[in-house]
Parts: structure tokens; sequence; C-alpha cells
């Protein structure tokens, strides 16, 4: 049995309380992931999600290499239609390497991967 910490309905109030609205951004191969000079597209894609994670647009950035259709997972702290401006206006995006959905969602302010 894998030993939990005790959580009260009063804390679970208060940290519901505390949540903030975020995007979840799943990242999908698109159409064009095979074409030729592919790396250079996404190589600059890449460079656009460090500017992103610098200025605070983009906190978590998450690619995933597994091998299935799923290209990678990022959270922004922008709401729906900033994150979709931004995605849209993605080198990769536009073209057609990746595809992406958009999901809102609410977690707490400050939540990190652990490092």
């Amino acid at each position: 049995m894998i030993d939990m910490t005790m959580i009260t309905e009063e804390f679970m109030r208060e940290m519901i309380g505390r949540t903030k609205d975020y995007c979840i951004v799943l990242l999908r191969t698109g159409p064009n992931r095979n074409m030729a000079g592919v790396e250079a597209i996404i190589w600059e894609h890449a460079r656009r999600n460090f500017s992103l994670r610098a200025s605070g647009r983009l906190p978590i950035v998450c690619p995933v290499n597994d091998g299935s259709e799923l290209c990678g997972v990022g959270i922004f702290v922008t709401g729906p239609e900033e994150t979709r401006k931004i995605m849209d206006e993605d080198p990769a995006v536009e073209r057609g390497v990746f595809t992406y959905e958009i999901h809102s969602c609410r977690s707490f302010p400050g939540d990190k991967l652990p490092g």
C-alpha cells in the first residue's frame, strides 16, 4: 500500500479556491511530418518554445518521443484565444508538420515538475 498524506475537507476547499485557468496543448503528428527539411522546421519550433518559456507564457514544455502520434504537451498561462493564436503562428503548425488541440484546465499556481 502506498503511504499517502491525509487530506482534510478544509484543505481541499482552500486549495481548490486557489486554482487558476490554464490551457493544455496536445501536439500531434501532422500530414507533413515526414517532408524534406522537416528537422530544420522542428528546430525553429523548439527555438520558439524556448522563447515562449522564457517569456512565461509556456512554463511547461514536454516533448513526447514514444513513437506515437502525440509529439508534445505544453501548459500555457494564456487563455484559449491567445493560445490558439500562438499555436497558429508556430512554424511547424503553419507547415503541417504538427497539428494541435487546446484544452482549458485549472491547476495550482506555482506547481512545477520536480527538479
